[in-house]
């Protein structure tokens, strides 16, 4: 019994937790992705290169006979996980940028809100002339 409450302990971590999210959200960027690189930047990508069908481009190393099937690098699909690679990465750091630019915005502001309150709780400092004025009544006194 102490396994499993142990394990429950670990399953309910928040850590855990985050990370399945992660993972269940990275999933379906992942189809995005895909679908971005397949239907959006592929075809303008093959159009401008002559009408070539990236999934299309292979190298035979042995054509296909009644025995075997046809063995092939496939260079278009690799280029085509590059592209994925690249558009989600990209997607990502700007997302991580955007957050890092909108955390470093709120911190300056907490900062500048701080200082502000800091500033007002203090009482004001007396002037120079305040300060010369008492001296100057402190020694009228004194004489």
């Amino acid at each position: 019994m102490a396994i499993i409450k142990e394990f429950k302990e670990f399953i309910m971590r928040g850590n855990v937790i985050d990370m399945a999210v992660g993972v269940v959200v990275g999933t379906a960027f992942k189809t995005i992705a895909d679908s971005l690189v397949a239907d959006i930047i592929m075809p303008p990508l093959g159009y401008l290169l002559a009408g070539v069908d990236f999934s299309h481009i292979r190298t035979v190393l042995q054509p296909a006979t009644a025995d075997s099937p046809e063995v092939a690098i496939l260079w278009g699909n690799f280029l085509s996980a590059v592209l994925n690679f690249l558009v989600i990465a990209m997607v990502i750091f700007l997302v991580v940028k955007g957050i890092n630019t909108m955390r470093s915005t709120l911190d300056r502001r907490l900062a500048a809100e701080a200082e502000a309150e800091a500033e007002a709780a203090e009482p004001a400092a007396p002037s120079e002339v305040e300060l010369l004025q008492e001296i100057l009544d402190e020694l009228r006194a004194g004489r």
